[in-house]
């Protein structure tokens, strides 16, 4: 049995023998070598972040923000990006191209939901300063200077960007959590935004009007709510002054952040009037603002995707708040 056992082993041993002879003997021409010049740094990405928890017309409800966090030593200006949607939706997972080109460059990035429609104004102006309210609370955490916040948004996004930007240092926003902290920023960025309310459609055709007028286009849900019970409804144009309240249009004074305003030459859902309207009042306040027209195109559509695009922006943010 002994035998038997040593004779299977030394058989086993002799194949091991013969395998690697061959192996080592097989010629190394196929294979691929590399040299990398180290060149891109790690980037950490902490999904799911519950940063309020709030109360909506479907009860309790945490909302989430993603964090891209580049891995260096050094305290890192934070960019909040805020996502469009109509008033109606928040998929805070959009735009990856912009908030990857950010963070590539330093910046630690946070992407956000926030409450929509049927939510009524102001609840989605006081999550997105909760948000940024809660980074300034952890910005040890996640590696941020808490003096360097930016926020960027795309068409709804966009209005919540400069609703942001334009009531720096108002305090009727600020509710929740870590009220110690500011929800200031120092640069405002706004693709295709909304800056009036009222005019969202301005120069668009009559019928395109009468849609903006409607009692049940989203302007005037965010604003007034549905109808129900003994209330009709009502459009936007029904109360200008709580319109203008609702609006980044009635908050603009002297010493706003630094602004970048972006807009389709050829939008058809929000009218290029609304990021021109912008930069004329602040300008006309004394504000730092670049204006950018993107020649042709339309509304969250590929021209915005380019790289010549996302290296403006990412520039931008170099220049106003690195």
């Amino acid at each position: 049995m002994i035998k038997k056992v040593l004779y299977m082993i030394l058989t086993v041993c002799s194949f091991c023998t013969v395998g690697y002879a061959q192996n080592a003997n097989r010629s190394n021409d196929d294979v691929e070598t590399m040299k990398v010049e180290i060149v891109n740094g790690q980037i950490d990405v902490f999904g799911d972040i519950v940063y309020s928890q709030v109360i909506t017309h479907a009860g309790n409800k945490p909302l989430l923000m993603t964090l891209l966090v580049p891995r260096t030593a050094e305290a890192k200006p934070a960019v909040v990006f805020i996502p469009g949607g109509g008033f109606t939706s928040a998929g805070r997972d959009k735009f990856i191209e912009m908030r990857m080109a950010l963070a590539k460059a330093g910046f630690v990035v946070a992407a956000i939901e926030y409450r929509t429609v049927p939510d009524k104004f102001p609840a989605l102006v006081v999550d997105a300063k909760s948000a940024i309210r809660y980074l300034r609370a952890h910005a040890g955490q996640f590696g941020i200077d808490p003096n360097r916040f930016g926020v960027i948004g795309e068409s709804a996004g966009g209005y919540l960007s400069q609703m942001v930007g334009t009531t720096n240092g108002e305090k009727a926003f600020d509710l929740g959590d870590f009220l110690d902290q500011s929800s200031d920023v120092q640069a405002a960025v706004s693709i295709y935004g909304i800056s009036n309310l009222l005019n969202i459609g301005a120069g668009f055709s009559e019928a395109e009007q009468k849609v903006h007028a409607s009692p049940s286009v989203t302007e005037a849900l965010l604003v007034h709510g549905y109808a129900f019970a003994s209330f009709a409804g009502k459009s936007i144009l029904d109360d200008e002054q709580q319109a203008l309240y609702a609006s980044p249009m009635g908050h603009i004074k002297e010493n706003m952040p630094p602004f970048l305003v972006m807009h389709g030459s050829n939008d058809r859902l929000v009218s290029p009037l609304q990021s021109e309207q912008l930069y004329k009042t602040l300008k006309a306040k004394n504000n730092k603002v670049d204006y950018v027209v993107l020649e042709g195109a339309g509304h969250a559509d590929l021209p915005w995707f380019q790289q010549p695009v996302i290296d403006k922006v990412v520039k931008w943010f170099e220049d106003n708040l690195k």
